[in-house]
């Protein structure tokens, strides 16, 4: 089978080493890939938001399977393109990946199914944000409806944060069209963790949990990013809570949205929270996590491309996956300034020495080749991925292989999974 692979990240470069190493995939195309990426598939020049190019490309090379990685051409409409033209491919249609790209919409279907998340009130100026704060109170949350890579989320804590925030959100306008409507939520207290399911509309296949960490700083400080890393087992989510996430929530939420018209193929992503007084929602994501990918897949057993085949086909009834009985630790090695501004183009060296360390791997984010050297080319540049015997091993693993990393300005966290090295 040939394969195309939508996406330039570490989460693609972590989806292209699964399919490699599972062995029925013969050929892997990645548009656009990266520099790590260009070692085990062929890269292709093709933007992910030219959903029209795309499908030409997987007509013209007869592609067997596409999966999408990043949620913008999910909800440019991607796989709608591709259905139409009757082109096998792995993700929601731009009605169901509505999940992701709106948070109001992902609230009240929340509150339509009665699963519980935080109290929330739908702004679209700045006086309706500011009596939303009245009400919660300090500290609270405020949210873009839309897209923001991530980004888009900020936590404020006195009148002068709130000034703030509404300032960038109404004022300045740094999130676009996709702040044009805000939440303003209650704060929720407790552990984080990701739940991710392989869906066909109807069945769930649940995938290993796994932690992420979004504040660019030690001890979860600071501005929120795309993830400076993240481990799985999630260590905070025991095996009773993951069931009752897959019955209680995931397959609501797929015959809610199959009720609309909205059937769901692809990888459903439940953000939780785990509070004193239960699980509460923080959000979906309608595309496999990023970096939880580069924590989960390392520990895959199996081949994953005919479970993902299966998936988009709407048939994914009695498939199973594998999975080393190991924990992984993944590690991002960012760009110095990330998430505001950075440079790039520095020289990445010591990408082998860091991969001689005992069963790691280093998955390309940001990069790429420039004069026949592999460069920074983003904000988060590597995500190094370590397995273990546990959390402690692979952790231990991860941060060796991430100092033998060098290039200018980088930066990461040295807490990823440091509270949970017992397990």
């Amino acid at each position: 089978m040939k394969v195309l692979l939508v996406g330039s990240g570490g989460r693609e470069h972590a989806i292209a080493a699964a399919l490699r190493a599972g062995g029925s995939v013969r050929e892997i195309f990645a548009a656009p890939g990266n520099a790590g990426i260009a070692r085990i598939a062929d890269v292709v020049p093709i933007s992910p938001s030219s959903i029209v190019e795309l499908a030409d490309f997987a007509e013209r090379v007869d592609v067997g399977l596409t999966i999408v990685g990043p949620e913008l051409p999910l909800t440019l409409g991607i796989v709608d393109e591709f259905s139409k033209r009757q082109l096998p491919v792995f993700g929601p249609t731009r009605l169901a990946a509505e999940i992701e790209a709106s948070k109001v919409f992902s609230k009240e279907l929340c509150r339509r199914l009665e699963i519980p998340s935080a109290a929330a009130a739908v702004c679209s100026t700045r006086e309706e944000a500011e009596r939303a704060i009245a009400q919660f109170g300090y500290p609270a949350v405020v949210k873009a409806d839309g897209l923001a890579s991530g980004k888009g989320v900020m936590v404020v804590a006195s009148d002068d944060e709130a000034r703030v925030a509404f300032d960038l959100f109404f004022q300045d306008k740094v999130f676009g069209t996709a702040g044009d409507r805000v939440l303003v939520e209650e704060y929720l207290e407790g552990e984080e963790a990701s739940f991710l399911a392989l869906c066909d509309g109807k069945t769930a296949l649940a995938l290993p949990t796994a932690k992420d960490y979004k504040k660019v700083f030690e001890g979860d400080r600071g501005p929120n990013t795309g993830g400076m890393g993240a481990h799985s087992p999630a260590a905070v989510l025991g095996a009773d809570q993951a069931a009752s996430v897959l019955k209680d929530i995931v397959h609501p939420v797929l015959s809610s949205l199959a009720d609309e018209g909205r059937e769901f193929r692809g990888v459903l992503y439940v953000g939780l929270m785990l509070t004193a007084a239960g699980m509460r929602v923080l959000e979906f994501n309608a595309r496999f996590g990023d970096p939880e990918t580069e924590a989960i897949l390392p520990r895959l057993d199996s081949d994953i491309a005919p479970v993902l085949a299966a998936c988009a086909a709407g048939n994914l009834a009695g498939q199973e996956l594998a999975w080393k009985p190991e924990a992984c630790v993944a590690v991002v090695l960012a760009s110095s300034g990330y998430p505001g501004s950075y440079q790039t183009g520095f020289p990445i060296e010591g990408l082998e020495e860091a991969e001689s360390v005992p069963e790691t791997t280093v998955f390309h984010a940001g990069t790429a080749i420039q004069d026949g050297q592999i460069v920074t080319a983003g904000g988060r540049v590597l995500v190094v991925a370590a397995r273990g015997s546990n959390l402690s091993e692979a952790s231990q693993r991860a941060y060796e292989a991430a100092d033998r990393v060098r290039f200018q300005g980088k930066t990461c966290r040295r807490d990823i999974a440091s509270r949970f090295l017992s397990h």
